[in-house]
């Protein structure tokens, strides 16, 4: 309970929390987002990781010239490459197994839900799941326990973890300063979560609804 009221907490003020990371580790808060990137998208254990909402706040920094902004997004693409890179290998070695409902950390409603997603979309779920929390952490485990060769798998990672990366700092470089943003930080910060849980909501009710039809012709 403590560790989720930390981050929450951790989350809604991540401007101060991320500021006094800053001011006390210096250069070695690269290495700490570095780590939070590619734990949310390398472990399916890890999904509450606040991705999206951290890369915002970096870029933030790094408009005022506490974070180099081009070492910054290399940096970072090259933690969610890599995390996705982790997370694929991790569900070819387990393989079929991860859907048995045996393995007691992986949550088989989100791995069916992400496959649902996969099945939808193909190949480019790898790069919309970078949009889309949760689903962005199963969606590389779920590519590796299914049919995707690494060469097409590689290379929707790339486009997506570079894609995410960049339009999330870049959020945060060109808009986290403005005086309504820095005033209302947490209101932005939820409303970067709420809009992110969009499309997994959608699609949530849509296959409800697609099932009542069903349903309803049989």
């Amino acid at each position: 309970m403590e560790i989720i009221k930390f981050l929450i907490d951790f989350v809604l003020h991540m401007d101060v929390h991320l500021n006094e990371i800053i001011m006390t580790y210096g250069a070695w808060t690269y290495g700490l987002l570095f780590f939070v990137i590619f734990m949310e998208t390398g472990f399916v254990v890890t999904p509450f990781l606040p991705g999206d909402s951290l890369l915002f706040a970096a870029g933030t920094f790094a408009a005022l010239g506490s974070l180099n902004p081009f070492f910054l997004f290399g940096l970072m693409s090259l933690a969610a490459v890599l995390g996705d890179t982790i997370n694929y290998s991790i569900g070819a070695f387990i393989g079929e197994r991860a859907f048995s409902g045996d393995i007691k950390f992986l949550k088989k409603e989100h791995l069916d839900r992400t496959q649902e997603f996969y099945e939808k979309h193909g190949g480019k779920t790898i790069i919309l799941a970078r949009f889309v929390p949760i689903i962005r952490t199963f969606a590389p485990f779920v590519a590796g326990v299914g049919t995707m060769h690494y060469s097409s798998f590689i290379i929707f990672n790339v486009i997506g973890g570079v894609s995410w990366v960049a339009l999330f700092l870049s959020l945060g470089y060109f808009f986290g300063n403005i005086p309504f943003v820095k005033a209302n930080f947490e209101l932005v910060i939820f409303a970067i979560i709420a809009i992110s849980f969009i499309p997994p909501i959608s699609e949530f009710f849509k296959a409800r609804r697609a099932a009542r039809l069903t349903a309803a012709e049989e």
